[in-house]
């Protein structure tokens, strides 16, 4: 038996699109409603075909739906939300897909005290953006992070967590605000570093005479990618998430000034024991799946 018969996406861009393209491929007889705030992103919804019907309102898209699940930037959300109230079936469960949850959960509390409310973080994505970046397989073998209220009820849980599941995800039920801790350094921390490497090149680039991107390795040409990401999310998941992110960000500080001391004073040893201990760190990320052995991530060379 399906979790779901109708589901709406609000929001169309690469999670909304994937999470269309996956139900498609894995339920294809689920009904699937969606909408996106951009007229042009509707009309190529609709010209690829990945939902049953695209509605020009949020709350039309919502109307029969026994899963609205919101796939817009987390500051966006509250707004969307209310947006949704007069509109939304009174035994619909809601849903997200925001990398930080804390803020999420208590908006979607607000706007909805009468219905189950389940966000969820599917840790999966790229840095592209748009309906045409989606792909059905962006979820498979990947967390998804469920993060209910202490009221949900359980059966409401099971359903979304059954709903990933089917999407080929692996399940992890955690606290919001443990969850933005976690995420705080594993996520968000990278790509603030990632930002500001980039940012700092990009300052260097005229001292340089072009050198920084003509000349640029392997390790500056992650952190282009990374720092490639939607800047309207991640200015949202920054500012929703500030204070487990400056928490990270203070660790992470201290740790720098360590390894600061270390070259300063030529501790070769303090080198070595480090980039031992992060090597071993790399390695478990592909014994659990997170990535693969490939070498140079996978770039082909011809």
């Amino acid at each position: 038996m399906l979790p779901f018969a109708r589901v709406s996406i609000i929001g169309l861009g690469l999670i909304g699109s994937s999470i269309a393209r996956a139900v498609r491929a894995n339920m294809p007889t689920v009904a699937l409603t969606g909408h996106d705030a951009n007229a042009e992103v509707r009309a190529r919804v609709t010209e690829l075909g990945l939902c049953d019907d695209v509605t020009d309102t949020p709350g039309a898209a919502v109307i029969d739906a026994d899963l609205v699940i919101l796939c817009v930037p987390v500051g966006a959300v509250g707004d969307v939300a209310a947006s949704l109230v007069q509109d939304i079936p009174a035994d619909a469960i809601v849903s997200d897909v925001g990398s930080s949850k804390a803020g999420v959960v208590s908006a979607l509390g607000e706007h909805f005290p009468d219905r189950q409310i389940v966000p969820a973080h599917p840790v999966a994505g790229t840095e592209y953006s748009g309906p045409d970046a989606g792909f059905a397989t962006l979820f498979k073998g990947r967390w998804c992070i469920l993060t209910p209220p202490g009221d949900a009820d359980p059966a409401a849980v099971m359903r979304v967590s059954a709903f990933w599941e089917r999407l080929g995800s692996r399940i992890e039920i955690m606290d919001a605000k443990h969850h933005d801790l976690v995420l705080a350094i594993t996520s968000h921390l990278p790509h603030l570093i990632a930002y500001t490497i980039v940012g700092t090149a990009s300052d260097l680039e005229v001292v340089t005479e072009s050198e920084v991107i003509k000349y640029s390795a392997g390790g500056f040409r992650d952190f282009t990618r990374i720092a490639a990401s939607d800047p309207t999310m991640w200015r949202d998941v920054f500012l929703a998430n500030k204070e487990a992110v400056l928490e990270m960000l203070q660790r992470f500080s201290e740790d720098l000034t360590v390894l600061q001391r270390a070259i300063r004073w030529g501790d070769g040893d303090a080198l070595f024991d480090l980039f031992t201990r992060t090597r071993a760190v790399r390695r478990s990320i592909i014994e659990q799946g997170q990535d693969d052995e490939r070498p140079d991530f996978g770039r082909t060379h011809e």
